[in-house]
């Protein structure tokens, strides 16, 4: 049977946010540059911007796919694949059966981290026998499903690298709960500019196609519910991240001179403003390093 790889950024914020930045238009040209076969917008708690970009998706050669970050009861919960809001605080459990029911995949994203409202580890569903081991062996005390017997409603990937992590401890935590109880996983940029788009992916299997042409939505949820995942992505050193703030800001002026958007030069010059920043801390950081291996030799 023939497969592709297939790229994509799942978990990335446009201006529809309260904490995004940018015009869906301009995360889809970059996504479409930058090499990457789709980005999911999953906007707080809002879907609007999100289809749209997965209207536009196919003029920029993208697989568009719907999304959004909605907020649980127990945390923060990607809905990936649907295309209507899916209820706030609910459980974690009851969202995923919603998602589910609706042709979605559910993704649980920066889990642990509490300060980013990520999920407890005690409040993601789990199958029966799961919830058993977690609890020592006691039914009791391992949730509905396993006192009562009602099957569960599983997640189907944990996002096991997200790159607005500042340390690598909940990357590696996700990693281990992923790899302990059999889940995919993905990586993402959690993008809330557009330099950080695609700072981390997930290359995906997609089984009978055999063009990246030919790929729809459906054919990348059946990807990650197969588990034909495999995360990508690094906390970028300072020098490339300069890199990504000079070509973000040159994007975002061409961007907003096309459009004739005001706001784009403020925009462009606070990120090129960044660019210069990042650049002399990287340039100074390399000459001390240079310094420091020199020393070794004397």
């Amino acid at each position: 049977m023939s497969s592709v790889t297939v790229r994509i950024d799942p978990h990335v914020h446009s201006e529809d946010s309260y904490d995004g930045h940018e015009p869906v238009e301009l995360i889809l040209e970059h996504t479409a540059d930058i090499g990457l076969d789709a980005v999911v917008i999953t906007d707080h708690d809002t879907m609007g911007e999100s289809k749209r970009a997965a209207e536009l998706a196919p003029e920029y050669g993208l697989v568009g796919i719907p999304g959004v970050e909605v907020s649980t009861a127990d945390g923060h919960l990607l809905a990936i694949g649907v295309d209507r809001m899916p209820p706030r605080g609910e459980s974690y459990a009851a969202t995923v059966s919603w998602i589910h029911d609706r042709g979605g995949v559910a993704i649980v994203p920066h889990p642990f981290q509490r300060s980013r409202h990520g999920v407890r580890r005690r409040d993601i569903p789990l199958p029966e026998s799961d919830d058993r081991e977690d609890a020592g062996g006691d039914p009791a005390a391992s949730g509905d499903s396993a006192a009562g017997g009602d099957a569960v409603d599983e997640v189907d990937a944990i996002e096991v690298f997200n790159a607005w992590l500042f340390t690598g401890y909940r990357n590696r935590r996700a990693r281990r709960f992923a790899a302990l109880h059999g889940y995919p996983g993905v990586a993402a940029s959690d993008a809330h500019h557009l330099n950080y788009v695609g700072r981390a992916f997930t290359e995906l299997t997609v089984r009978g196609r055999s063009s990246v042409d030919d790929v729809t939505a459906e054919d990348v949820l059946a990807a990650i519910r197969e588990g034909t995942t495999s995360a990508s992505g690094k906390r970028a050193p300072v020098p490339m991240a300069a890199r990504h703030y000079l070509i973000a800001a040159g994007r975002k002026s061409g961007y907003y001179a096309r459009t004739g958007a005001d706001r784009g030069t403020t925009a462009a010059v606070r990120a090129a403003s960044e660019a210069v920043s990042m650049t002399r801390v990287g340039l100074s950081q390399g000459v001390h390093r240079f310094g420091r291996a020199l020393s070794w030799f004397r």
